[in-house]
């Protein structure tokens, strides 16, 4: 296992690499330049000279290159253009928030959707099975600023038991739980939704196996044949939803971030877009694709620790 760990780990540095280098280059690719994005069509030559100067593009691609790379090397995500403050210290600040509202929705779709996906299929065809698949084709349906709008309708403005906008204080656990429920339930209920249809229908193909078939025909239980057999054969497929969901996550907590007021990278994102400021979407952009490389990476883990025939291999 651990060299398996090992082996994929190393994978994940030339992935990393090669997307830090197509954000690199996009955003430099962008019609008329860095500069003139945030300066405007109608800014002067010199007023373009100067902020390109500042920026240090008035050197060639490849020095930029590097000079990009050893910043990025020591946390370095340059400073804004907007307010010339670092941009590492408010990407720490937020990360948190985007962070605890990824993974609260991610377990919660999981700890909620496998148990409901293997009810549903073992119920095939009955009352039970309508109602999950019902669910989960509503929670697939709606949109997570739509489902987040009506959460705050029903749990903020009549009930009155969460609050309606912001994140809290992230170092007080109990302020800042109250503050993730509605933004949490909302992503997690998606979540739910999806993997509870995955693994409805990974367990039903897996029921089918001549090895499940025999194990019944040997007289062992009912019990040990779903638990004990087929469900570790089912999560695999389901990992690898979660893994992709989780990523999917991310970026569907733009909208969640925007609805309730959270602060958070997508809120960041937006604003920087809104802002033109080149700096800041870029280093939140090279954020965001770690994140999805440590996510692929735990997901390949998994499958390791679920199947020993792929770490072998």
């Amino acid at each position: 296992m651990v060299k398996y760990a090992i082996r994929r780990i190393l994978i994940s540095i030339p992935i990393l690499l090669t997307v830090v280098t197509l954000i690199f280059f996009l955003v430099r690719s962008m019609p008329g330049g860095p500069a003139m994005a945030v300066l405007g069509d109608y800014a002067s030559k010199e007023a373009l000279e100067a902020l390109e100067k500042e920026m240090g593009l008035d050197i060639p691609i490849w020095q930029q290159y590097l000079a990009f790379l050893k910043s990025l090397a020591r946390g370095d995500l340059g400073k804004s253009l907007i307010t010339g403050t670092p941009i590492a210290p408010q990407v720490a600040r937020v990360l948190p928030y985007t962070l605890e509202l990824t993974i609260s929705s991610s377990l919660f779709g999981v700890f909620m959707g496998i148990p409901l996906g293997v009810f549903t299929a073992l119920r095939r065809n009955r009352m039970f099975d309508y109602i999950g698949r019902t669910f989960s084709l509503a929670g697939i349906s709606l949109p997570s600023f739509f489902l987040g709008i009506l959460m705050m309708l029903v749990f903020s403005v009549k009930l009155d038991l969460f609050p309606v906008v912001g994140g809290g204080d992230i170092h007080d656990l109990s302020d800042s739980l109250h503050h993730l429920f509605l933004p949490g339930l909302t992503l997690g209920l998606m979540m739910t939704a999806y993997i509870t249809r995955t693994t409805r229908s990974s367990v039903l193909n897996v029921l089918q196996e001549d090895y499940v078939r025999t194990a019944r025909a040997k007289g062992m239980r009912e019990r040990i044949v779903i638990y004990g057999h087929a469900l570790r054969n089912a999560l695999l497929p389901v990992v690898s939803f979660v893994g992709v969901y989780t990523i999917v996550l991310i970026g569907s907590s733009v909208l969640v971030e925007i609805v309730f007021s959270r602060p958070g990278l997508g809120k960041m994102m937006v604003g920087a877009i809104g802002q033109r400021d080149y700096m800041t979407l870029q280093s939140v952009m090279v954020v965001y694709a770690g994140l999805v490389v440590v996510i692929n990476l735990l997901t390949d883990l998994s499958y390791g620790l679920i199947d020993p025939r792929i770490r072998y291999d």
